[in-house]
């Protein structure tokens, strides 16, 4: 490795007007990045770790922000180019790959289209020549049948095969520099696996340096030489990645390292545990408490058996219906009083919409759902609303349920009144107690939900979902958006209302790692139906089905020893769950394992 940096940052300032004031949000920052190098940008949502490489690549508004410094590529000052210069740098000496590929891809335009336009742009290639070099680099990022697949358009991609896509377009002009921005945040853990090997082939095989920008200590470890951690618009701490593992100084740094969840870490333990805590100030560690041993009981609270739900498939002129789509196939399972079962799955399995269909947000094709005695298929919709006072829903995104005219009060406070459980005093009361039991103050109930953290609105969601006093909670993916010490956090808060309000979780995620922490029992879904299922401790230890052994592989271990090892992932997508008219799905088999391990045969 030589010891001249490809690029070299010194003392960059980034800050944002603020009602006519200017506001520093990353101080001072400094690091370099050598030739075949992965430096990793580490730390929270506001951190100010994707700032710092938008200030890199000039792409923050210039009426709003001001950005001082040094930024030197290949010798040259980023910062005192024209933006006709710029330009030229982007995409052609350092490309960048966003979080979010179907917000940075342009739906009207077909994959093929958008790549070209990088060649023809900065290479100056014709036509023909970029749609040869366009399926070369397809072909290259492991997209099948890459030829075929130039005319689609960014909707006709799953969201592993879109982050693909971006990478290829990232790749076309042979950067010197590749910064991505959390290119796997928002993936499936297969996926992620897939994409982190990805980018580590493709920079073996065009040497180039990478500045990967992560939350994710986990895939810290898997990827980068040397890592800078950032705090509060600060490099609070950098060095070699081992260092910063094992020998980390900063009580931030330790903070994100003990939220980090490890796959394995329960091996013995009989309850969920929660998360170690570690206070990012003072760095004093709170130790991690298991929960109660849950009570044993007879009957289940939540029986689900033989639950089919499917969707029609319509084209033609006149929307016939062609096929349907079995996004849940034959599911039985059982929840019990102060249980926690974990539905596990790659997005598309079915797992979330076999949440909405037990609590009738959509409507199952048939099956047998009883909730607390109740048979929840053959309620009228009066009858339905009132059953939903006992089962309640925590979404992925808490922005989106939130309605962001409605104060944080008045949201929760809203379901308590509309089932006339009480007048408005009271609801004022109850929402009170809620805010304050979720970890929030009860004054902030008149602000508004743009007024809080990612973290926050998730506990606002939590203390909404609690105002009806419900049995049951099915939360979907409720976790999986928060930063790695707020998750934490949000885990912990989860199992501590479990044990004062006796709840039951259906807790649907495809973190397989905070599955592992928080679950007494695992189903395991692919293509809508449940392959293995059973305890947690023998479903984690002792895995039977091919799928949910992949599933354990693909999770990021945070243990930078690991850095240059392949997973061998398979390359193929979730295959799709579209059949057409008149097909039967085949009769399953299953057998069981040990005391309520059951897998299905292959």
């Amino acid at each position: 490795m030589t010891a001249e940096p490809i690029l070299s940052v010194r003392n960059l300032t980034t800050a944002f007007r603020v009602d006519s004031e200017w506001k520093p949000v990353v101080r001072n920052v400094s690091f370099d990045i050598r030739p075949g190098e992965t430096l990793a940008i580490v730390g929270e949502s506001g951190s100010g770790k994707s700032v710092t490489s938008l200030s890199i690549m000039r792409l923050l508004a210039k009426d709003a922000s001001r950005i001082e410094g040094q930024v030197m590529l290949n010798g040259r000052d980023l910062l005192s180019l024209s933006e006709k210069e710029m330009r030229a740098v982007r995409g052609n000496e350092v490309s960048m790959i966003f979080q979010e590929p179907m917000t940075s891809l342009n739906p009207i335009f077909t994959i093929g289209r958008q790549i070209s336009e990088v060649l023809t742009r900065h290479k100056g290639m014709s036509a023909t020549d970029a749609r040869a070099e366009t399926i070369r680099m397809l072909e290259k990022v492991r997209i099948p049948n890459a030829a075929s697949r130039f005319d689609e358009y960014p909707h006709q991609f799953s969201g592993g095969m879109r982050q693909r896509v971006m990478i290829a377009m990232a790749l076309a002009s042979r950067p010197k520099l590749l910064i991505a921005d959390e290119p796997t945040t928002a993936l499936d853990v297969t996926i992620q696996g897939q994409i982190l090997d990805l980018i580590k082939t493709l920079q073996e095989e065009e040497g180039m340096s990478v500045l990967f920008i992560t939350h994710d200590m986990g895939v810290v470890a898997e990827i980068a030489d040397r890592t800078v951690v950032m705090f509060r618009g600060d490099a609070v701490e950098s060095g070699a990645t081992e260092q910063i593992f094992h020998r980390g100084q900063h009580p931030y740094t330790r903070a994100l390292l003990s939220a980090v969840p490890r796959l394995g870490s329960m091996e013995g333990q009989a309850v969920p545990l929660r998360f170690p805590i570690v206070d990012t100030v003072t760095g004093i560690t709170t130790e991690p408490q298991p929960s109660r041993t849950m009570l044993e009981r007879d009957a289940p609270i939540l029986k689900v058996e033989n639950l089919v739900t499917r969707f029609p498939v319509r084209s033609g002129l006149f929307s016939r219906q062609t096929g349907s789509i079995h996004a849940v196939e034959n599911v039985s399972f059982d929840l019990k009083q102060g249980e926690t079962l974990a539905l596990v799955g790659e997005s598309g399995c079915g797992k979330s919409t076999t949440g909405r269909s037990v609590m009738r947000l959509i409507e199952p094709t048939s099956g047998d759902i009883q909730l607390d005695g109740q048979n929840v298929r053959e309620l009228g919709s009066s009858q339905l609303q009132r059953m939903r006072k006992s089962i309640q829903m925590i979404f992925q995104d808490p922005f989106s349920s939130l309605n962001p005219r409605m104060s944080v009060g008045q949201a929760i406070a809203e379901p308590f009144l509309k089932h006339g459980m009480g007048n408005a005093a009271q609801a004022k009361q109850k929402t009170a107690d809620l805010l304050e039991r979720v970890g929030l103050s009860a004054s902030m109930m008149n602000r508004y939900p743009h007024e809080f953290s990612g973290g926050q609105r998730q506990r606002i969601a939590i203390a909404r979902a609690l105002s009806l006093d419900p049995k049951v909670i099915v939360a979907d993916e409720s976790v999986s958006a928060l930063d790695v010490s707020i998750k934490a956090q949000v885990c912990n808060l989860l199992l501590d209302l479990q044990e004062q309000l006796d709840l039951a979780f259906l807790f649907i995620s495809h973190d397989m790692a905070v599955v592992e922490r928080v679950s007494h029992r695992v189903a395991v879904m692919y293509l809508g139906e449940i392959v293995e299922i059973g305890p947690r401790a023998a479903v984690f230890e002792n895995p039977q089905h091919p799928y949910t052994r992949k599933l354990m592989s693909a999770v990021p271990v945070p243990d930078p020893s690991r850095r240059g090892i392949r997973r061998g992932l398979m390359e193929d997508e979730l295959k799709s769950p579209v059949r057409p008219m008149g097909y039967q799905p085949p009769r399953r088999e299953y057998r069981e394992v040990s005391a309520g391990h059951i897998v299905q045969v292959a």
